[in-house]
């Protein structure tokens, strides 16, 4: 199998693993009160085996799965729901740019990083990346796009705080911390089992 297939093949998988994960529960571990979301680790993955562009795709992917989730196509989101009844434009900007740009930069940290350290880790640190700045463009276009609306800032009144940076650690609170934790772990083991079964390029075998 050529490497040009094998790019298709892996994409075609991660695709359908957003599918499944924004159309189903199964995205969805819910932890006693917590509850933990899947969809980066597939991004984390792409970034991994495709690099930025792929990262980039899988995180657009994302992106339109989770604007779809506003009008309750797969697993309804209720923020999502207010955002779009607000703004439908903005609440795709709000959706759509940070899964792209997130996937974009973990794959060009994933290419940095696989020259300087052991595979294992540059995928776990890939997945951390992700999962870390999935949270932090998500909120931040939140706050950027819809922080004066009523909705926001209702929110922020249910917090009891209308300071931004205590507001966004409250509302992700420790979920985002479990994510972080779940991506890291899992990309960092996936990553390295495919670049071991040599369906991935790493860097100590770019001519494989």
């Amino acid at each position: 199998m050529n490497s040009k297939t094998k790019n298709l093949v892996l994409m075609g998988f991660i695709t359908a693993l957003l599918l499944i994960f924004s159309m189903t529960p199964i995205g969805t571990i819910p932890i006693g009160p917590l509850s933990i979301s899947l969809n980066v680790i597939p991004v984390a993955i792409a970034a991994v085996a495709l690099g930025p562009a792929g990262g980039a795709a899988a995180g657009a992917i994302f992106g339109i799965l989770s604007f779809l989730q506003c009008f309750g196509i797969g697993v309804p989101s209720g923020m999502g729901a207010a955002l779009a009844a607000i703004n439908p434009f903005l609440a795709f900007v709000q959706r759509f740019i940070p899964r792209l740009l997130d996937g974009f930069l973990v794959g060009v940290i994933y290419k940095a990083l696989s020259k300087k350290i052991n595979n294992y880790a540059a995928c776990a640190v890939t997945g951390f990346c992700t999962a870390f700045f999935n949270t932090l463009f998500f909120m931040s276009a939140l706050i950027l796009l819809f922080g004066q609306t009523d909705y926001v800032q209702e929110l922020m009144d249910k917090k009891g705080t209308h300071n931004v940076f205590l507001f966004v650690v409250m509302f992700v609170g420790i979920n985002a911390v479990f994510e972080m934790l779940a991506s890291t772990i899992v990309t960092g083991g996936v990553g390295a089992a495919l670049i071991k079964a040599k369906l991935i390029k790493s860097s100590d075998n770019k001519n494989d």
